[in-house]
């Protein structure tokens, strides 16, 4: 089993950065895939970014791409997601989801767990 706990939504201007954490405990060891998602009301959940930490393959949505990067850092079972140049349709809550047997790294379907979010507001 694994926990995961995201940190370090706010509120910032268009044009501003923040960076995202996502904090693993539990059963860490092997290789697996991290995904960050985001959800605004009314609307669909959508993946943002992902990182298989075996593999080391990432994969990225096409309106993030360039401006938002995701790392891994296995000594502290953390990902971050790293968000650059920040625009107003940006905000959503952010979440964070592992999965063991992740095929397509864009589908919320495939990961098993997934954090509490964490919500980031970008202003015009």
């Amino acid at each position: 089993h694994m926990q995961l706990v995201e940190s370090g939504g706010g509120s910032v201007q268009a044009g501003g950065s923040l960076r995202l954490s996502c904090v693993a405990s539990g059963d860490t060891d092997g290789s697996y895939c991290v995904g960050w998602f985001r959800q605004v009301a009314g609307k669909e959940r959508e993946a943002v970014a992902a990182i298989y930490t075996g593999a080391g393959s990432t994969f990225y949505a096409d309106s993030v791409k360039g401006r938002f990067t995701i790392s891994l850092d296995n000594a502290k079972s953390t990902v971050y997601l790293q968000m650059n140049s920040l625009k107003p349709e940006d905000t959503a809550t952010y979440y964070c989801a592992a999965g063991w047997s992740v095929l397509e790294m864009g589908w919320a379907d495939e990961y098993n767990y997934w954090g509490q979010g964490t919500q980031v507001t970008v202003s015009s």
